[in-house]
């Protein structure tokens, strides 16, 4: 894989090359599709042992869809593959069922193969490629694209912040707030049952931040839970109000902020389902 200075500015076709997009993919269902793009990547010399990968992020997609809505996914996997990342991009003219929450097909499915010593990489990948992502006017234009060359000059825009020492602890709140249901879960069950919970513990453990695990185990050991919702203001974890600035910021965010009263994590609220 490519190796990149990660104290600075880049753009996506900083890692992406047009021989790592697959415009036209053949696979009618996810796992060929991540198949097809791993491929492409092997080809490149940028990752080898595409068993294991595909393995691991199959595991991550079983454990929660990387499906981010308005045809778009992100499959990924954090795997020790002797360099820092790879990225390869297919597109979809039919459609691929990711069991996207919204329920539609994705299109634009993005790999994301990244190494283990650069923990929160994928985080600032993620909040990177959403930025734009989000914007209609772009969204309306990668799915125009006509061809391998017109979708790379148009991925080509993507600006990311990729890790710096002095960030603050950001990172993707739905995995701390499952890590946290997961490790209650397992507390309460038979033998048999922690393995496999254990399991899908490990592979969030896996996408998070060494400082944030760090933070996050204190915290459980302490206190039995770290992530609160803040609900109406208030942090759940010890009924006190955060600033109005922070309630703003967290409210319908993914983001991982901390409260200033009892120090655990804040999260939003999860949407109740209809």
């Amino acid at each position: 894989m490519q190796t990149k200075d990660f104290q600075k500015t880049a753009y996506l076709s900083d890692f992406l090359k047009p021989v790592q997009i697959v415009f036209g993919l053949k696979g009618q269902e996810k796992v060929q599709a991540i198949g097809e793009l791993l491929d492409a990547l092997v080809k490149q010399k940028l990752l080898s042992n595409k068993k294991l990968i595909l393995t691991r992020i199959i595991d991550r997609e079983r454990l929660d869809s990387t499906a981010i809505g308005s045809g778009v996914a992100l499959p990924h996997a954090r795997v020790d593959t002797g360099g820092d990342m790879a990225i390869a991009v297919g597109y979809s003219e039919k459609g691929i069922d990711f069991d996207a929450a919204d329920g539609k097909k994705v299109h634009i499915v993005i790999l994301v193969v990244w190494n283990p010593t650069i923990p929160g990489l994928f985080n600032h990948l993620f909040a990177g490629l959403a930025r734009f992502l989000i914007k209609p006017d772009f969204q309306h234009r990668l799915f125009s694209a006509k061809d391998k060359a017109e979708l790379y000059k148009i991925l080509s825009e993507v600006e990311l912040n990729l890790p710096r020492h002095e960030d603050k602890i950001i990172s993707r709140a739905s995995l701390l707030h499952k890590l946290q249901e997961l490790e209650i879960k397992k507390k309460k069950s038979s033998k048999e049952q922690q393995k496999e919970i254990q399991k899908h513990i490990n592979l969030i453990r896996e996408e998070l931040d060494e400082s944030l695990l760090g933070r996050f185990d204190k915290l459980m050991e302490r206190y039995g839970f770290a992530v609160a919702e803040a609900v109406g203001g208030v942090c759940q974890g010890c009924n006190i109000n955060v600033s109005t600035q922070m309630y703003s910021a967290i409210e319908g965010s993914n983001d991982i902020y901390v409260c200033e009263n009892c120090g655990k994590f804040l999260v939003s609220p999860k949407k109740k389902k209809a």
